[in-house]
């Protein structure tokens, strides 16, 4: 994995980064991802894949480059050091809040279930997240073995 600086525009005493970040894989596929970096915000600009990404891969690339970004914009990689990346305001991804809203989710899903509701709006109104933020936990919290598969394999 690399990563280098694209190019930097500042503002006064903001500045907006754009970093290139490459994963390169053991069996030849690469990702390629143009991020801007701006007063602790990370967004993703472009993604390219050979070959392409599923969107449960697609789902979970932020966890993949949040270490490298962090690395490039000058944060340590401590856990008290990976608050710092891009700026400051960089969400806490310790394995505690996911595991505690992996929990939340799958209680709300199971409940709504059994109470004949629809469960992605149960999660949405639990967890204040949009339909597609709400099914991507949902997917989150079935890939960390909290909740059945979505549909079983033959």
């Amino acid at each position: 994995m690399s990563v280098w600086p694209a190019w930097e525009v500042r503002e006064g005493e903001r500045a907006t980064r754009w970093l290139h970040v490459r994963l390169s894989f053991g069996d030849g596929a690469r990702i390629d991802v143009l991020a801007t970096v701006c007063e602790g915000w990370v967004c993703v600009e472009d993604v390219r894949a050979r070959p392409a990404l599923a969107l449960e891969d697609l789902a979970v690339l932020s966890d993949w480059i949040e270490e490298p970004l962090a690395r490039a914009c000058g944060a340590g990689t401590g856990p008290d050091a990976r608050d710092d990346a891009g700026g400051g305001a960089h969400r806490d991804r310790s394995a505690r809040p996911r595991e505690r809203e992996w929990r939340l989710v799958a209680r709300v899903y199971r409940s709504a279930r059994e109470q004949g509701a629809d469960p992605v709006l149960a999660v949405m109104d639990e967890t204040g997240y949009s339909r597609r933020g709400a099914l991507r936990a949902i997917g989150r919290t079935r890939d960390a073995g909290l909740l059945s598969p979505r549909h079983a394999r033959r």
